[in-house]
């Protein structure tokens, strides 16, 4: 088995079928983490869903954007802001129809965050002042400290270290903010969104040999216009 993290596919589809194509993976025997935010952006959300269903061994976190679009397949709700923020494509890839049982049982067993082999696997980030078992939701799904003071860090050739693990792997903050279309690592955190839920990369990384396989820029990947509204 081999063990992989992807980061936030933000229903690109193509990006993750090539992702997954030019790492040769294995749907039956190797595993696939997946930091969340499968949900919102380009047009196939559901598309998205259907492939990383056919993974054996997949572990799923919980992003912001799978918070939100849960709401809506339980409860029908469709904030604005929501909508505006790439909810509008998930709703139109369900093509009318309510998301079906798997893919809400998906989200709704999806964790926080997940260990493995002294390494930690978490969406936006963690307080490395607390445990993780005892932090909250909000800094799980949306808290940019850690992927701030990573930056921050690397960018100024710093050498901190935050966390006692062996590497933290987080999602939520794109590095294509900073013209960036890869992984950044710094003080053992890995930045793992390359911006795909916008005009950067889907980047999935192989976790022993730390090779990295991307997927082409997602905007060429679909007609202009179809991805989400910055608002």
């Amino acid at each position: 088995m081999r063990h992989f993290v992807i980061g936030d596919i933000h229903g690109a589809y193509r990006g993750l079928r090539q992702c997954l194509e030019r790492s040769a993976f294995d749907y039956e025997k190797d595993q696939l983490i997946c930091l969340g935010d499968v949900c919102d952006g380009w047009p196939e959300t559901k598309a998205s869903i259907d492939e990383l269903l056919k993974i054996k061994h997949l572990v799923f976190i919980l992003g912001n954007h799978d918070h939100w679009a849960l709401q809506w397949a339980r409860h029908g709700t469709k904030s604005h802001v929501w909508l505006s923020q790439g909810g509008r494509n998930t709703v139109a890839s369900y093509n009318g129809e309510p998301m079906p049982e798997t893919h809400k049982n998906l989200l709704e067993e999806a964790a926080y965050y997940y260990e493995w082999n002294n390494q930690l696997f978490v969406h936006a980030g963690i307080d490395p002042e607390e445990k993780p078992e005892n932090q909250t939701e909000e800094i799980f799904l949306w808290d940019r400290a850690m992927a701030k003071a990573a930056l921050d860090n690397h960018f100024s050739g710093g050498d901190q270290t935050f966390t006692d693990y062996e590497a933290v792997y987080i999602g939520h903050t794109p590095t294509h903010n900073y013209g960036i279309l890869e992984p950044i690592q710094s003080g053992g955190v890995w930045l793992m969104d390359t911006g795909a839920g916008w005009d950067g990369v889907l980047s999935m990384m192989d976790l022993e040999t730390k090779e990295v396989f991307a997927s082409d820029k997602i905007d060429t990947l679909y007609p202009p216009g179809t991805g989400r509204i910055r608002i």
